[in-house]
This record gives C-alpha cells, sequence and structure tokens, in this order.
C-alpha cells in the first residue's frame, strides 16, 4: 500500500543572478511499512526533500500526497494540526525542551493537541527506548544518544503515518549512531513504522530498504 508519494517536486530561492534550484522536479512514491535512506553530498538538496515531504516548507511546484491527502492544498493552521498528528520528525540536533523531563518531552505532542496520555503506551515506548529509568531526568542530565532517543520517542508516541529523521547520528559517536539506527530499524519492524532517513553516510542508509541517492536536487538512483 503507498503511504507517500512525490509528484514533479520542485524548490527555486532567488530569481535571475541568485537563482538556486534546490530540488529539481523529483517523484516517488514509498509503500506502508517501508525503510527508506535518501543519501547525497551536502547542497544536494536532500535536507530540503525532507522539509516538503514533512510540510516544514512549502514548494515552487509539485505535489506531496500522505496516505492519500494532498497535503499543500491545506492553509498553514490546518498542515501544523496534520504534521503534528501524522508526521513524526527526527532533527540532528534533538530539538527537546530544556525545562521538560524526558516522559513530558516524549508526550509534548499529545499535551499540544490535548490528547489523553495512555500511560501503558507511554511505558511500551520508554522501555523500546531503553529510557525507563531516565524519564524523570531532564535533557542535560542525559547523554547525546539518550537526548535522540527522547526526540525518537516524541516522533512516535502520536503513532505517525511516517517518521522522518534527517541526519538522527550525525551529532553522535560511532557507538550511539549504531544504537540509533538499531532502534530506528526496530521500530520498523516491530512497530511497523514507514520512515524516512536522510543521511551522508552509506554504510548507515545500507540498513534501509531501499537507498535513494540525491545530486544537485535531482534522482539519480532509486534502488
Amino acid at each position: 500500500m503507498e503511504i507517500l508519494r512525490v509528484e514533479n517536486l520542485s524548490k527555486v530561492y532567488g530569481k535571475n543572478e541568485s537563482k538556486v534550484v534546490a530540488l529539481d522536479n523529483v517523484s516517488f512514491s514509498v509503500e506502508k511499512g517501508e525503510f527508506v535512506a535518501i543519501v547525497g553530498a551536502s547542497g544536494s538538496g536532500k535536507s530540503t526533500l525532507l522539509h516538503l515531504i514533512g510540510g516544514v516548507d512549502r514548494p515552487t511546484s509539485g505535489k506531496v500526497y500522505i496516505d492519500g491527502k494532498d497535503i499543500f492544498t491545506f492553509n498553514d493552521d490546518k498542515l501544523a494540526i496534520f504534521r503534528r498528528r501524522q508526521v513524526g520528525l527526527i532533527y540532528q540536533f534533538y530539538n527537546l525542551i530544556p525545562i521538560l523531563n524526558v516522559e513530558e518531552n516524549i508526550t509534548l505532542p499529545l499535551s499540544l493537541d490535548n490528547r489523553k496520555v495512555d500511560k501503558e503506551n507511554l511505558n511500551r515506548m520508554l522501555n523500546l527506548l531503553g529510557l525507563q529509568n531516565r524519564k524523570n531526568h531532564l535533557p542535560n542530565e542525559l547523554s547525546g544518544g539518550q537526548q535522540q532517543r527522547t526526540s525518537i520517542g516524541r516522533a512516535l508516541i502520536t503513532n505517525p503515518t511516517i517518521i522522518l529523521a534527517d541526519e538522527p547520528t550525525g551529532n553522535l559517536d560511532s557507538k550511539s549512531s549504531d544504537e540509533i539506527v538499531a532502534l530506528l530499524k526496530k521500530s520498523n519492524k516491530e512497530l511497523k513504522q514507514t520512515i524516512i532517513m536522510i543521511t551522508h553516510n552509506m554504510e548507515i542508509a545500507k540498513v534501509a530498504d531501499r537507498i535513494i541517492k540525491i545530486e544537485d536536487g535531482r534522482i539519480v538512483e532509486n534502488a
């Protein structure tokens, strides 16, 4: 079952001499439960693509369908709600709230949506993340790997349609990187979570079911 379809997606910044084509007529689809890695050098357009898929930015032209919905037909308010409920975002720099503990950071999307926290589901999530004994700790009391696991929990807690991970291991040492990649793979297999991961590291990309390679804003490989 197709969960994501990207059609002729382009993003252009500036005009005339200062014009920069960050993304150039990109099209592909992703099946439900698939783990896809998008790879490319710095400036290749991969992060721009991820931000467009997540509705963080709007394209110059083209469409993005998530679970059959054309997300750019939504106004900004509806798009923000859709993103909060249906898209789990994981960034390189964690983006945790410093005054909230692990449990509060993980459940923040539910709090923003005025949704009740399912304690049983939360405990399962904390166990999956290996954070049960850290749930009352603040971000500055955690290692980098623990902070990233917290951000993964925050992305997973709403059971989103799709997880988008932008260089999730880019700020970690090799041991923590391996743990985060293993956790994403586990989430994909055990929770049947659809994951799209941006990385410049081909070794990390190899854990995915499929690798899409981008150069100069265009897909040059999709296998």
